[in-house]
């Protein structure tokens, strides 16, 4: 398994990260134990999760399971040092947590998130959403910045810093990271921790695939030029890249469309011609497509880490194929030429 670096060299990602929110209600803990184990097993060091998880369904009922499957394994196995840990605060936009959060909040978050992952530290804590605001998920096509108010901001920002400042000086948090965030928004966390001595930005984890592709501008020319590195989340497009669902035709028991009919808003009509053109790629070059999504996000000069779930073993064993996996010049030429011919599908 290939190895990215990240905070200047602090530390040592594996190219593939493993996902979690699915553990706790689509999975269960000893079946998210399994996950842990067979990564680890094939080199993986990297896992991601969030205090909101699990999702499908997301709910309040199931807040914090996710967490405490992962602190369970931790005090089973004993192994907190072979793992890169990331979690999440829950943002504005999330139902567990309607207010979002401040410098005040993000101390007892951090607190509850390391009493259920059975841990003393957290090598990279996330704001999971802005609090201003997010163009993700789809709401980039209605995405109105213009009522933000910047003093508010950067009020919000410098509280939430000087917090963060103290956790990380507290040995509680290793690294400060950002998710579901902007070009200026991130530029801007960069801007106030230097002025105030705080924690850089290390890494935006937002959504990346064949598919959705919004951080190769801006993001992409920020993270070159500051050191800060995507960790793309949603890399097979919740599960459309893998050809599963047919055009639209099938639904196969268990997916997550089972659970989301349109997932998040993927499936438009624009969507299917998109995913054809890419299945029609990966089969000319023998390649299996799960393994094609993967390496092209891994392949990209700004990607710290792809992160991937699954529900069943066999998922993992797939994706598990993508691994120190480079795709031909001809394969990735072949790739922009659908992108152009299939620009932002959903």
């Amino acid at each position: 398994m290939r190895m990215n670096t990240l905070a200047g060299g602090a530390l040592e990602v594996s190219e593939l990260c493993l996902g979690t929110m699915t553990w706790g209600t689509q999975n269960t803990e000893a079946e998210g134990h399994a996950q842990i184990d067979m990564a680890l097993d094939h080199g993986i060091n990297f896992i991601d999760t969030a205090e909101m998880y699990p999702t499908n369904p997301l709910s309040k009922d199931h807040w914090g399971n996710t967490e405490k499957i992962i602190g369970t394994w931790f005090a089973r196995t004993g192994r907190r040092e072979d793992v890169v840990l990331a979690t999440k605060v829950t943002g504005p936009s999330a139902t567990v947590r309607e207010d979002g959060y401040d410098g005040e909040i993000l101390r007892e978050t951090v607190e509850g998130s390391l009493r259920r992952l059975q841990t003393d530290h957290i090598d990279i804590y996330q704001l999971h959403w802005p609090q201003r605001g997010s163009y993700h998920f789809r709401q980039n096509w209605k995405y109105d910045p213009s009522g933000q108010d910047p003093v508010d901001t950067d009020d919000h920002m410098r509280d939430v810093m000087e917090t963060m400042t103290e956790l990380v000086d507290a040995g509680k948090v290793r690294h400060f990271a950002l998710s579901n965030e902007t070009a200026w928004g991130t530029q801007k966390w960069l801007q106030i921790a230097r002025e105030m001595g705080g924690p850089e930005v290390v890494t935006i984890q937002n959504e990346y695939s064949l598919l959705c592709r919004l951080f190769d501008l801006d993001l992409a020319e920020l993270c070159m030029n500051e050191g800060v590195r995507c960790l793309a989340y949603s890399p097979l497009a919740a599960g459309l890249l893998t050809g599963k669902y047919e055009g639209g035709r099938t639904v196969p028991e268990g997916s997550r469309m089972t659970h989301v009919s349109n997932l998040g808003g993927r499936t438009t009509d624009r969507v299917w011609p998109a995913i054809d053109a890419y299945l029609a790629i990966a089969e000319k070059h023998g390649l299996d497509p799960v393994h094609m999504a993967l390496a092209f996000c891994t392949s990209r000069p700004f990607m710290g880490s792809t992160i991937f779930g699954a529900t069943k073993p066999e998922h993992i064993e797939r994706a598990l194929g993508a691994a120190d996996l480079s795709l031909s010049d001809e394969v990735q030429a072949e790739i922009s030429a659908a992108h152009k011919a299939h620009p932002m599908p959903f």
